[in-house]
């Protein structure tokens, strides 16, 4: 099953980088998922002063909102998608990972529509073929 492990931060968690101490333990663990065949993928995220919105009206209409956005409570700081047996195996990599931050943080584990969650979207020789392209080598149900 795949997973996408996002990590957040509280309110004003992404101003600091963190310490040379979390850097190498967030470096570690990893290594410890590449090893493991875990750790599909991942990166850590800009503060949003960097970042943009889009916000959609529900009409068709949609409104691009320019960053920081003083108002949220936790950011996401980074993801990473994991490639893990069940979700106690997700679990268990989770409990295992360092805090980022100085403060408080939160990892938030969720996982993926695969092609089977969609059956009752799909013909029966949809749920058969697999994608081609891209789409297929990266797994996107």
């Amino acid at each position: 099953m795949r997973v996408m492990v996002f990590a957040k931060m509280a309110e004003g968690g992404e101003a600091s980088a963190p310490s040379p101490e979390a850097w190498a333990a967030m470096d570690q663990f990893t290594e410890d998922l590449v090893k493991a065949g875990v750790l599909v993928a991942g990166a850590g995220l800009k503060p949003t002063a960097q970042s943009k919105r889009i916000a959609f009206d529900g009409r068709g209409g949609a409104v691009v909102l320019d960053g920081p956005f003083t108002e949220t409570k936790e950011v996401v700081a980074g993801f990473s998608i994991w490639e893990v047996k069940d979700m106690d195996e997700a679990l268990a990599w989770a409990k295992r990972a360092p805090n980022p931050s100085s403060g408080p943080s939160q990892l938030e584990i969720r996982p993926f529509f695969e092609v089977a969650d969609l059956a009752d979207h799909l013909t029966p020789e949809d749920l058969a073929a697999p994608r081609d392209g891209d789409r297929g080598k990266l797994g996107v149900a």
